[in-house]
């Protein structure tokens, strides 16, 4: 029986990663091909910035309403269906042609199966593994998206070279097809009771937790860190190209930050288990005020590069600590409607990001004004980081 358990455990989690892996590496395809996207169809920026921002707030409801879902219903459900819709949504994007294509297949199809196919099904469902060293067991199953963003970005650029990005877009499609069968194989099928009995007992609903002043801090966190996040895995790629670095070897950059994620999400989740979620994410922070504030100062390649590597090691760090701060602070009854809601809130804040700077750039022809806005706001987030002092109790009602 014990073994019997491991075995079901260590299927699910690699279930979480296989879905964030093919998910997370094809949600960071719009800020690799947005310049060949912009150049073929005549586009300005802020058209694939709005549909980048209509991703955000529409993959955030979809998030939330996973969320809350996968508190009552099995996983395997959630998650299969939105990698089919995924697979949908993101593969009929290789037959753009209008801008609005771009915000109803990117921003509302593809956004709806990425919000349900998303770490928050999955941290549920992993947590719910592994209910010793959760941190750790949600940090492997996240790194699947900073593994996925390395290996398929860079698999990805080097299509670039020789074929469309209509072929990277239909490819990315197929790829989300093909994982629906295998997921729903690896996840455990549980009927209706068995879910039920899986639900812990304990822990403070969204009405309760809204009224305490670590859910809003978390809030205010989250939201900055999605606004900072999205600006830069959407436009990185552009502005290091604007640079004068090399399309593959931008391309490339975006994939190593996948490799640098890797790392950071790894190392967060083992520090979080030992000392609680505040001091990684408090390192995070501060390695983006650095890193902010080097660009503004200095935009060579070789600072844009350690610009991209360095931010790209905290890119993941937050998303497997959102479930340490929820569990901590408010028990895990309600795991995913509150862990939803505050990734609502960071992916909302995220296409407020991609939008900013797309708009500043059109407006000014560079991302100065947009950088100092994120070095504000990164700093603003460490201090209020410090807040989150880890409880003392976990007395939930």
């Amino acid at each position: 029986m014990q073994k019997s358990l491991i075995t079901s455990a260590g299927l699910v989690l690699a279930a979480g990663f296989l879905v964030l892996f093919i998910g997370g590496g094809a949600r960071f395809a719009i800020g690799l091909t947005l310049r060949p996207i912009v150049a073929d169809l005549g586009w300005g920026r802020t058209e694939l910035g709005g549909a980048v921002a209509l991703f955000q707030l529409v993959s955030a409801l979809a998030m939330f309403a996973a969320g809350r879902l996968v508190d009552t219903a099995s996983p395997r459900l959630v998650l299969g269906t939105g990698l089919a819709i995924s697979g949908l949504g993101i593969g009929t994007m290789s037959a753009m042609a209008a801008p609005w294509h771009a915000l109803v297949l990117y921003g509302i199809v593809y956004a709806v199966g990425n919000g349900a196919a998303s770490l928050i099904p999955v941290g549920v469902m992993v947590t719910r593994a592994f209910p010793q060293r959760t941190g750790t067991a949600n940090a492997v199953a996240v790194s699947g998206m900073s593994l996925g963003q390395l290996l398929m970005i860079a698999a990805l650029a080097a299509v670039l070279v020789s074929a469309s990005w209509r072929t990277t877009y239909l490819w990315l499609g197929l790829a989300h097809l093909v994982l629906v069968p295998l997921v729903i194989a690896m996840i455990p099928r549980l009927d209706r009771a068995e879910v039920k009995t899986a639900r812990p007992a304990s822990g403070l609903g969204l009405r309760a937790a809204a009224r305490t002043r670590r859910f809003w801090l978390l809030i205010v966190v989250y939201a900055i860190c999605g606004f900072d996040d999205f600006f830069v895995s959407t436009h990185v790629v552009a502005f290091a190209q604007d640079r004068g670095v090399d399309a593959f070897l931008a391309g490339n950059l975006l994939a190593l930050m996948g490799l640098t994620g890797l790392l950071g999400v790894v190392a967060a989740g083992l520090w979080s288990d030992r000392a609680g979620p505040v001091w990684p994410t408090a390192a995070c922070f501060a390695a983006r005020v650095a890193v902010f504030a080097l660009v503004m100062v200095d935009q060579s390649p070789v600072s844009v590069a350690i610009f991209a590597l360095v931010f790209g090691a905290t890119f993941m760090v937050t998303a497997p600590l959102a479930v340490v701060f929820v569990v901590d602070s408010f028990g895990p009854r309600h795991l995913g409607a509150l862990t939803g809601l505050i990734t609502l809130v960071h992916q909302v804040f995220g296409g407020i990001g991609a939008y900013l700077g797309a708009a500043v750039f059109d407006a000014t022809g560079g991302y100065g004004a947009a950088f100092l806005v994120m070095l504000a706001a990164s700093l603003l987030a460490l201090l209020l980081t410090f807040l989150l002092k880890r409880p003392h109790t976990a007395e939930f009602v």
